[in-house]
Protein backbone atom coordinates (compact mmCIF):
# COMPACT_ATOMS: atom_id res chain seq x y z
CA UNK A 1 0.00 0.00 0.00
CA UNK A 2 1.43 3.39 -0.95
CA UNK A 3 0.54 6.85 0.30
CA UNK A 4 0.62 9.82 -2.04
CA UNK A 5 1.38 13.26 -0.66
CA UNK A 6 -0.93 15.93 -2.05
CA UNK A 7 -1.58 19.57 -1.31
CA UNK A 8 -4.67 21.68 -2.11
CA UNK A 9 -2.89 23.59 -4.85
CA UNK A 10 -1.30 20.72 -6.78
CA UNK A 11 -2.71 21.13 -10.32
CA UNK A 12 -3.34 18.26 -12.66
CA UNK A 13 -0.94 17.69 -15.50
CA UNK A 14 -2.12 19.07 -18.85
CA UNK A 15 -0.47 18.91 -22.27
CA UNK A 16 1.17 22.02 -23.70
CA UNK A 17 -1.42 22.23 -26.47
CA UNK A 18 -4.20 22.54 -23.91
CA UNK A 19 -2.32 25.26 -22.04
CA UNK A 20 -1.94 27.27 -25.23
CA UNK A 21 -5.40 26.73 -26.72
CA UNK A 22 -7.54 26.04 -23.66
CA UNK A 23 -8.29 28.11 -20.60
CA UNK A 24 -4.94 27.54 -18.92
CA UNK A 25 -2.60 30.05 -17.31
CA UNK A 26 -0.48 30.50 -20.44
CA UNK A 27 -3.45 31.57 -22.50
CA UNK A 28 -4.70 33.90 -19.77
CA UNK A 29 -1.27 35.47 -19.50
CA UNK A 30 -1.11 36.02 -23.26
CA UNK A 31 -4.56 37.64 -23.32
CA UNK A 32 -3.65 39.87 -20.37
CA UNK A 33 -0.40 40.92 -22.07
CA UNK A 34 -2.26 41.71 -25.29
CA UNK A 35 -4.93 43.66 -23.41
CA UNK A 36 -2.28 45.65 -21.54
CA UNK A 37 -0.48 46.47 -24.81
CA UNK A 38 -3.70 47.69 -26.43
CA UNK A 39 -4.55 49.79 -23.38
CA UNK A 40 -1.09 51.35 -23.25
CA UNK A 41 -1.27 52.03 -26.99
CA UNK A 42 -4.56 53.88 -26.56
CA UNK A 43 -3.18 55.93 -23.67
CA UNK A 44 0.00 56.68 -25.62
CA UNK A 45 -2.00 57.80 -28.67
CA UNK A 46 -4.28 60.07 -26.61
CA UNK A 47 -1.58 61.58 -24.41
CA UNK A 48 1.19 61.72 -26.98
CA UNK A 49 3.68 60.39 -24.44
CA UNK A 50 5.85 58.03 -26.49
CA UNK A 51 7.85 57.15 -23.37
CA UNK A 52 4.98 54.91 -22.23
CA UNK A 53 5.92 52.19 -24.73
CA UNK A 54 9.38 53.28 -25.91
CA UNK A 55 12.20 50.75 -26.07
CA UNK A 56 14.33 52.87 -23.72
CA UNK A 57 11.61 52.77 -21.06
CA UNK A 58 11.11 49.03 -21.50
CA UNK A 59 14.84 48.39 -21.30
CA UNK A 60 15.08 50.42 -18.09
CA UNK A 61 11.98 48.68 -16.72
CA UNK A 62 13.59 45.29 -17.34
CA UNK A 63 16.77 46.36 -15.56
CA UNK A 64 14.81 47.68 -12.59
CA UNK A 65 12.42 44.71 -12.45
CA UNK A 66 15.07 41.97 -12.38
CA UNK A 67 16.46 42.60 -8.85
CA UNK A 68 12.92 42.98 -7.51
CA UNK A 69 11.87 39.77 -9.24
CA UNK A 70 14.87 37.85 -7.92
CA UNK A 71 14.13 39.00 -4.38
CA UNK A 72 10.50 37.98 -4.82
CA UNK A 73 11.56 34.61 -6.22
CA UNK A 74 13.74 34.10 -3.16
CA UNK A 75 10.79 34.89 -0.94
CA UNK A 76 8.70 32.37 -2.90
CA UNK A 77 10.97 29.44 -2.00
CA UNK A 78 11.15 30.44 1.65
CA UNK A 79 7.47 31.14 2.20
CA UNK A 80 6.27 28.14 0.23
CA UNK A 81 8.25 26.12 2.78
CA UNK A 82 6.52 27.97 5.62
CA UNK A 83 9.25 30.47 6.59
CA UNK A 84 8.39 34.16 6.31
CA UNK A 85 11.41 36.01 4.94
CA UNK A 86 11.35 39.68 5.91
CA UNK A 87 15.15 39.57 5.66
CA UNK A 88 15.23 39.66 1.84
CA UNK A 89 16.56 43.21 1.94
CA UNK A 90 19.45 42.20 4.21
CA UNK A 91 20.28 39.20 2.02
CA UNK A 92 20.36 41.49 -1.01
CA UNK A 93 22.74 43.80 0.87
CA UNK A 94 25.04 40.87 1.59
CA UNK A 95 24.80 39.87 -2.07
CA UNK A 96 25.84 43.33 -3.26
CA UNK A 97 28.84 43.36 -0.94
CA UNK A 98 29.90 39.83 -1.91
CA UNK A 99 29.60 40.69 -5.60
CA UNK A 100 31.64 43.86 -5.21
CA UNK A 101 34.36 42.12 -3.20
CA UNK A 102 34.76 39.16 -5.55
CA UNK A 103 34.13 41.13 -8.73
CA UNK A 104 36.92 43.66 -8.41
CA UNK A 105 39.43 40.86 -7.89
CA UNK A 106 38.31 38.12 -10.30
CA UNK A 107 35.69 39.57 -12.65
CA UNK A 108 31.96 39.29 -13.22
CA UNK A 109 31.76 35.48 -12.93
CA UNK A 110 33.31 35.58 -9.48
CA UNK A 111 30.99 38.48 -8.60
CA UNK A 112 27.99 36.28 -9.35
CA UNK A 113 29.34 33.44 -7.21
CA UNK A 114 30.28 35.83 -4.41
CA UNK A 115 26.82 37.40 -4.33
CA UNK A 116 25.14 33.98 -4.31
CA UNK A 117 27.38 32.77 -1.49
CA UNK A 118 26.91 35.83 0.74
CA UNK A 119 23.15 35.84 0.16
CA UNK A 120 23.01 32.13 0.96
CA UNK A 121 24.86 32.80 4.23
CA UNK A 122 22.14 35.29 5.15
CA UNK A 123 19.54 32.64 4.35
CA UNK A 124 21.40 30.07 6.42
CA UNK A 125 21.42 32.44 9.39
CA UNK A 126 17.67 33.03 9.00
CA UNK A 127 17.05 29.27 8.81
CA UNK A 128 19.18 28.65 11.89
CA UNK A 129 17.21 31.22 13.87
CA UNK A 130 13.71 30.26 12.72
CA UNK A 131 13.86 26.53 11.99
CA UNK A 132 16.32 25.35 14.65
CA UNK A 133 15.84 27.84 17.49
CA UNK A 134 12.20 28.77 16.82
CA UNK A 135 12.74 32.53 16.72
CA UNK A 136 9.77 34.52 15.43
CA UNK A 137 10.21 34.80 11.65
CA UNK A 138 9.56 38.54 11.46
CA UNK A 139 11.96 39.32 14.31
CA UNK A 140 14.68 37.21 12.70
CA UNK A 141 14.16 38.90 9.33
CA UNK A 142 14.32 42.40 10.79
CA UNK A 143 17.46 41.45 12.71
CA UNK A 144 19.10 40.20 9.51
CA UNK A 145 18.28 43.46 7.74
CA UNK A 146 19.97 45.44 10.50
CA UNK A 147 22.88 43.02 10.81
CA UNK A 148 23.57 42.92 7.07
CA UNK A 149 23.94 46.68 6.81
CA UNK A 150 26.36 46.69 9.76
CA UNK A 151 28.37 43.76 8.44
CA UNK A 152 28.69 45.38 4.99
CA UNK A 153 29.97 48.64 6.53
CA UNK A 154 32.41 46.78 8.82
CA UNK A 155 33.83 44.69 5.99
CA UNK A 156 34.16 47.77 3.78
CA UNK A 157 36.10 49.62 6.44
CA UNK A 158 38.28 46.56 6.97
CA UNK A 159 39.04 45.71 3.33
CA UNK A 160 38.48 48.81 1.21
CA UNK A 161 40.06 51.58 3.27
CA UNK A 162 43.48 52.39 1.77
CA UNK A 163 42.97 49.61 -0.79
CA UNK A 164 45.45 50.02 -3.69
CA UNK A 165 42.68 49.11 -6.15
CA UNK A 166 40.49 51.98 -4.92
CA UNK A 167 37.23 51.98 -3.00
CA UNK A 168 36.50 53.29 0.45
CA UNK A 169 34.23 52.99 3.45
CA UNK A 170 31.05 53.11 1.38
CA UNK A 171 32.08 51.47 -1.88
CA UNK A 172 34.27 48.79 -3.40
CA UNK A 173 36.81 49.09 -6.20
CA UNK A 174 35.27 48.82 -9.68
CA UNK A 175 34.62 45.39 -11.18
CA UNK A 176 37.58 44.13 -13.16
CA UNK A 177 35.26 42.96 -15.97
CA UNK A 178 31.63 43.48 -16.95
CA UNK A 179 29.19 40.75 -18.02
CA UNK A 180 28.47 40.42 -21.75
CA UNK A 181 25.16 41.39 -23.34
CA UNK A 182 23.34 40.09 -26.40
CA UNK A 183 20.84 41.47 -28.93
CA UNK A 184 18.61 39.80 -31.48
CA UNK A 185 20.37 39.99 -34.84
CA UNK A 186 18.61 42.02 -37.55
CA UNK A 187 15.60 42.78 -35.33
CA UNK A 188 17.32 44.56 -32.40
CA UNK A 189 20.83 45.07 -33.77
CA UNK A 190 22.45 45.50 -37.16
CA UNK A 191 19.58 46.75 -39.35
CA UNK A 192 17.50 47.13 -36.15
CA UNK A 193 14.13 46.60 -37.83
CA UNK A 194 12.21 46.88 -34.55
CA UNK A 195 13.78 50.29 -33.92
CA UNK A 196 12.72 51.48 -37.36
CA UNK A 197 9.12 50.36 -36.81
CA UNK A 198 9.09 51.95 -33.35
CA UNK A 199 10.10 55.30 -34.85
CA UNK A 200 7.04 55.32 -37.13
CA UNK A 201 4.70 55.73 -34.11
CA UNK A 202 1.97 53.57 -35.61
CA UNK A 203 -0.84 52.59 -33.27
CA UNK A 204 -0.23 49.25 -31.57
CA UNK A 205 2.37 48.04 -34.13
CA UNK A 206 5.02 50.59 -33.13
CA UNK A 207 4.15 50.08 -29.48
CA UNK A 208 4.66 46.33 -29.81
CA UNK A 209 7.95 46.95 -31.62
CA UNK A 210 9.12 49.28 -28.83
CA UNK A 211 8.31 46.71 -26.16
CA UNK A 212 10.04 43.88 -28.06
CA UNK A 213 13.12 45.97 -28.80
CA UNK A 214 13.37 47.07 -25.16
CA UNK A 215 13.56 43.48 -23.94
CA UNK A 216 15.82 42.14 -26.70
CA UNK A 217 18.40 44.92 -27.24
CA UNK A 218 21.69 44.58 -25.33
CA UNK A 219 20.27 42.24 -22.68
CA UNK A 220 22.79 41.05 -20.10
CA UNK A 221 23.41 37.38 -19.42
CA UNK A 222 22.22 37.72 -15.82
CA UNK A 223 18.96 39.22 -17.06
CA UNK A 224 18.41 36.22 -19.31
CA UNK A 225 19.22 33.87 -16.43
CA UNK A 226 16.81 35.71 -14.13
CA UNK A 227 13.98 35.49 -16.67
CA UNK A 228 14.61 31.78 -17.20
CA UNK A 229 14.46 31.20 -13.45
CA UNK A 230 10.73 32.05 -13.46
CA UNK A 231 9.57 28.99 -15.49
CA UNK A 232 12.32 26.85 -13.94
CA UNK A 233 11.03 27.70 -10.45
CA UNK A 234 7.48 26.85 -11.49
CA UNK A 235 8.56 23.49 -12.88
CA UNK A 236 10.67 22.76 -9.81
CA UNK A 237 8.00 23.68 -7.27
CA UNK A 238 4.90 22.39 -9.07
CA UNK A 239 6.17 19.56 -11.25
CA UNK A 240 8.72 17.69 -9.13
CA UNK A 241 8.60 15.56 -5.99
CA UNK A 242 11.02 17.96 -4.29
CA UNK A 243 8.69 20.87 -4.97
CA UNK A 244 5.70 18.96 -3.65
CA UNK A 245 7.56 18.17 -0.43
CA UNK A 246 8.68 21.78 -0.08
CA UNK A 247 5.16 23.15 -0.54
CA UNK A 248 3.74 20.57 1.85
CA UNK A 249 6.04 22.01 4.54
CA UNK A 250 4.35 25.35 4.03
CA UNK A 251 0.83 23.95 4.06
CA UNK A 252 0.95 21.36 6.84
CA UNK A 253 4.43 20.36 8.06
CA UNK A 254 3.03 17.95 10.66
CA UNK A 255 1.17 15.96 7.98
CA UNK A 256 4.24 16.10 5.75
CA UNK A 257 6.36 14.69 8.57
CA UNK A 258 4.03 11.74 9.02
CA UNK A 259 4.47 10.95 5.31
CA UNK A 260 8.25 10.85 5.58
CA UNK A 261 9.20 14.37 4.49
CA UNK A 262 12.36 15.67 6.20
CA UNK A 263 10.70 18.93 7.22
CA UNK A 264 13.66 20.57 8.95
CA UNK A 265 16.06 19.77 6.12
CA UNK A 266 13.58 20.91 3.47
CA UNK A 267 13.02 24.22 5.24
CA UNK A 268 16.77 24.77 5.51
CA UNK A 269 17.24 24.11 1.79
CA UNK A 270 14.38 26.43 0.87
CA UNK A 271 15.61 29.33 3.00
CA UNK A 272 19.21 28.99 1.80
CA UNK A 273 17.95 29.04 -1.82
CA UNK A 274 15.89 32.08 -0.87
CA UNK A 275 18.96 33.89 0.39
CA UNK A 276 20.99 32.93 -2.68
CA UNK A 277 18.33 34.29 -5.03
CA UNK A 278 18.05 37.52 -3.06
CA UNK A 279 21.85 37.79 -3.16
CA UNK A 280 21.66 37.29 -6.92
CA UNK A 281 19.38 40.31 -7.06
CA UNK A 282 22.11 42.24 -5.27
CA UNK A 283 24.65 41.02 -7.85
CA UNK A 284 22.49 42.49 -10.60
CA UNK A 285 22.59 45.91 -8.93
CA UNK A 286 26.38 45.73 -8.79
CA UNK A 287 26.48 44.80 -12.48
CA UNK A 288 24.39 47.86 -13.36
CA UNK A 289 26.66 50.25 -11.46
CA UNK A 290 29.91 48.37 -12.06
CA UNK A 291 30.71 48.78 -8.38
CA UNK A 292 29.36 48.05 -4.89
CA UNK A 293 27.94 51.06 -3.05
CA UNK A 294 26.41 51.30 0.41
CA UNK A 295 22.59 51.37 0.45
CA UNK A 296 22.59 50.14 -3.14
CA UNK A 297 19.47 48.02 -2.64
CA UNK A 298 17.35 51.06 -1.66
CA UNK A 299 14.49 48.98 -0.29
CA UNK A 300 14.16 46.68 -3.31
CA UNK A 301 14.03 43.65 -1.02
CA UNK A 302 10.85 45.00 0.57
CA UNK A 303 9.35 45.81 -2.84
CA UNK A 304 10.22 42.24 -3.86
CA UNK A 305 8.26 41.00 -0.87
CA UNK A 306 5.34 43.16 -2.02
CA UNK A 307 5.64 41.69 -5.53
CA UNK A 308 5.52 38.20 -4.02
CA UNK A 309 2.33 38.98 -2.15
CA UNK A 310 0.81 40.67 -5.21
CA UNK A 311 1.62 37.54 -7.21
CA UNK A 312 -0.21 35.37 -4.68
CA UNK A 313 2.95 33.36 -3.94
CA UNK A 314 3.21 32.17 -7.56
CA UNK A 315 6.12 32.59 -10.02
CA UNK A 316 4.06 34.12 -12.82
CA UNK A 317 2.25 36.49 -10.49
CA UNK A 318 5.40 37.75 -8.82
CA UNK A 319 6.99 38.27 -12.25
CA UNK A 320 4.02 40.45 -13.21
CA UNK A 321 4.32 42.38 -9.94
CA UNK A 322 8.05 42.95 -10.40
CA UNK A 323 7.45 44.11 -13.98
CA UNK A 324 4.81 46.57 -12.81
CA UNK A 325 7.04 48.09 -10.13
CA UNK A 326 10.00 48.16 -12.52
CA UNK A 327 7.94 49.94 -15.16
CA UNK A 328 6.70 52.55 -12.70
CA UNK A 329 10.26 53.21 -11.57
CA UNK A 330 11.59 53.39 -15.14
CA UNK A 331 8.84 55.75 -16.28
CA UNK A 332 9.45 58.27 -13.52
CA UNK A 333 13.15 58.23 -14.39
CA UNK A 334 12.55 58.67 -18.13
CA UNK A 335 9.79 61.27 -18.23
CA UNK A 336 8.00 63.26 -15.52
CA UNK A 337 5.22 64.21 -17.91
CA UNK A 338 4.64 60.58 -18.89
CA UNK A 339 3.79 59.80 -15.28
CA UNK A 340 0.76 62.09 -15.66
CA UNK A 341 -0.43 59.85 -18.51
CA UNK A 342 -0.68 57.04 -15.98
CA UNK A 343 -3.62 58.94 -14.48
CA UNK A 344 -5.54 58.28 -17.69
CA UNK A 345 -4.58 54.62 -17.48
CA UNK A 346 -5.79 54.49 -13.87
CA UNK A 347 -9.04 56.22 -14.87
CA UNK A 348 -9.74 53.62 -17.56
CA UNK A 349 -8.93 50.66 -15.31
CA UNK A 350 -11.07 51.97 -12.45
CA UNK A 351 -13.94 52.73 -14.82
CA UNK A 352 -13.87 49.11 -16.00
CA UNK A 353 -13.71 47.96 -12.37
CA UNK A 354 -16.69 50.18 -11.49
CA UNK A 355 -18.75 48.68 -14.31
CA UNK A 356 -17.88 45.13 -13.25
CA UNK A 357 -18.75 45.81 -9.62
CA UNK A 358 -22.03 47.42 -10.68
CA UNK A 359 -22.97 44.39 -12.77
CA UNK A 360 -22.39 42.24 -9.67
CA UNK A 361 -24.61 44.46 -7.55
CA UNK A 362 -21.77 45.83 -5.43
CA UNK A 363 -22.90 49.43 -5.64
CA UNK A 364 -20.70 50.79 -2.86
CA UNK A 365 -17.49 49.46 -4.44
CA UNK A 366 -18.66 50.57 -7.88
CA UNK A 367 -19.34 54.07 -6.63
CA UNK A 368 -15.92 54.42 -4.99
CA UNK A 369 -14.11 53.10 -8.08
CA UNK A 370 -16.13 55.40 -10.35
CA UNK A 371 -15.46 58.46 -8.19
CA UNK A 372 -11.71 57.80 -8.12
CA UNK A 373 -11.78 57.21 -11.89
CA UNK A 374 -13.36 60.64 -12.40
CA UNK A 375 -10.74 62.27 -10.13
CA UNK A 376 -7.93 60.55 -12.05
CA UNK A 377 -9.39 61.75 -15.36
CA UNK A 378 -9.65 65.31 -14.04
CA UNK A 379 -6.04 65.10 -12.87
CA UNK A 380 -4.92 63.94 -16.31
CA UNK A 381 -6.77 66.81 -18.02
CA UNK A 382 -5.58 69.55 -15.67
CA UNK A 383 -2.03 68.56 -14.62
CA UNK A 384 0.89 69.07 -16.98
CA UNK A 385 3.83 67.92 -14.84
CA UNK A 386 3.77 66.45 -11.33
CA UNK A 387 6.16 67.80 -8.66
CA UNK A 388 9.47 65.91 -8.48
CA UNK A 389 8.72 64.58 -4.99
CA UNK A 390 5.48 62.92 -6.13
CA UNK A 391 7.10 61.58 -9.31
CA UNK A 392 9.93 59.92 -7.39
CA UNK A 393 7.36 58.37 -5.05
CA UNK A 394 5.51 56.74 -7.99
CA UNK A 395 6.99 53.20 -7.53
CA UNK A 396 6.13 53.16 -3.82
CA UNK A 397 2.64 54.55 -4.49
CA UNK A 398 2.17 51.84 -7.11
CA UNK A 399 3.20 49.24 -4.53
CA UNK A 400 0.60 50.44 -2.03
CA UNK A 401 -2.15 50.72 -4.65
CA UNK A 402 -1.53 47.28 -6.13
CA UNK A 403 -1.39 45.56 -2.75
CA UNK A 404 -4.64 47.21 -1.67
CA UNK A 405 -6.39 46.05 -4.85
CA UNK A 406 -4.91 42.55 -4.72
CA UNK A 407 -5.52 41.94 -1.02
CA UNK A 408 -8.97 40.42 -1.57
CA UNK A 409 -7.77 37.42 -3.59
CA UNK A 410 -4.66 36.40 -1.71
CA UNK A 411 -4.02 32.96 -0.27
CA UNK A 412 -0.77 32.52 1.56
CA UNK A 413 0.55 29.06 2.52
CA UNK A 414 -1.43 27.88 5.53
CA UNK A 415 1.58 27.24 7.78
CA UNK A 416 3.56 30.28 6.63
CA UNK A 417 5.20 31.90 9.66
CA UNK A 418 4.35 29.15 12.11
CA UNK A 419 7.10 27.72 14.31
CA UNK A 420 7.28 24.00 13.59
CA UNK A 421 8.27 21.49 16.23
CA UNK A 422 8.20 17.79 15.45
CA UNK A 423 5.62 15.95 17.50
CA UNK A 424 3.58 19.07 18.24
CA UNK A 425 0.41 20.05 16.41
Amino acid sequence: MSTTLTTPEAPGRRPVTELLTGGGPVRRALWLALGALVLFSIVRAISGEVALTSSSTMSAALLLAVPIGLAALGGLFSERAGVVNIGLEGMMILGTWGAGWAGYQWGWGAALLGGLAFGALGGLLHALATVTFGVDHVISGVAINILAAGVARFLSELLYTDNPAGGGVTQSPALSSRPPSVSLPVLSSGPDLLGDVEGLHWFLISDAAGVLRGVTHEVGVLTILAVLLIPVSYLLLWRTAFGLRLRSCGENPWAADTLGVAVYRTKYIAVVISGALAGMGGVFLVFIAGIYRENQTNGRGFIGLAALIFGNWRPGGLAAGASLFGFADALQLRSRSAVVALLLLVAVLLAVLAIRQGMRGRWWQAGVAGAVAVLALIGFLTIDVLPPGIVSFTPHLTTLLVLSLASQRLRMPQADGLVYRRGES
